[in-house]
């Protein structure tokens, strides 16, 4: 299959006018090798490991979430430098759906809601809010490192959250947790929460699962869709975590 058809594909999925205003131009095509698509990998992350990965399995495209180049650049570093030379000399084609993505049907925000069990959802600007059964704060951040297989920290200790706000990837910021507030939320569910915000969001109960583990369902999920299309071969590159855990219990 033409590259320029599984591009239209992708676009159908996660239109590129739905992306903030920020990712103009850092969606799309990063690398555009114009080749035929046969085997197509798909990982949160353009990695070197995550192209090793695909060069093992002689991806032609590889579709991530967050772009190789993210900010304009007038020098190439030494590490994306090697990361373009592999890409070029296996002949992938690289794919970034970032936050068109985000807030596309089905898109990282509406799986991590479902991989959650949130019901009667719907849309807070980029994020997602719906109901879960009545529990506790030590509960429910149980609950969602069991259902995103991650640790989790969490602060905000409630005796019964029964509405949850959820935003994949880096959502602890003020005007996501403003949305949180006006729509009356128990606790809210993101990444890489702040000293600041702690102190300024005490109210609700805030759980940070991780910026992979709330990103990389959707990314999952985009596998599924995608090998329904005749002709093309999907697999999806797992990362390794990266940071790890130490236990002195």
């Amino acid at each position: 299959m033409k590259l320029t058809k599984v591009v239209e594909i992708l676009e159908k999925i996660a239109p590129p006018e739905l992306a903030d205003d920020f990712d103009e131009g850092r969606i799309g095509l990063i690398l555009d090798l114009e080749n035929n698509i046969e085997r197509i990998a798909v990982a949160l992350d353009a990695s070197s490991y995550v192209l090793k990965k695909a060069s093992e399995m002689r991806a032609n495209l590889l579709v991530t979430h967050h772009t190789l180049i993210f900010h304009p650049i007038n020098k190439i570093s030494k590490s994306l430098a090697e990361s373009l030379r592999f890409a070029l000399e296996n002949e992938i084609s690289l794919y970034s759906m970032h936050t068109n993505y985000d807030r596309a049907e089905g898109g990282i925000n509406d799986v991590l809601a479902s991989r959650l069990g949130l019901r009667n959802i719907k849309t807070a600007e980029i994020g997602k809010i719906g109901e879960i059964e009545p529990c506790t704060s030590a509960e429910l951040a149980s609950n969602v490192s069991e259902a995103l297989q991650t640790p989790v920290m969490y602060a905000g200790e409630k005796k019964e959250i029964s509405k949850v706000m959820v935003l994949g990837g880096s959502g602890f910021r003020t005007e996501f947790l403003e949305i949180a507030r006006t729509n009356r939320v128990d606790a809210f569910i993101s990444s890489e929460l702040r000293h600041d915000i702690l102190r300024a969001y005490d109210d609700l109960c805030l759980i940070d699962a991780t910026h992979y583990a709330t990103e990389n369902p959707g990314m999952e999920a985009l596998c599924s869709r995608l090998r329904e299309i005749p002709g093309l071969e999907v697999e999806f590159i797992k990362q390794p975590p990266g940071l790890k855990t130490i236990d002195k219990s």
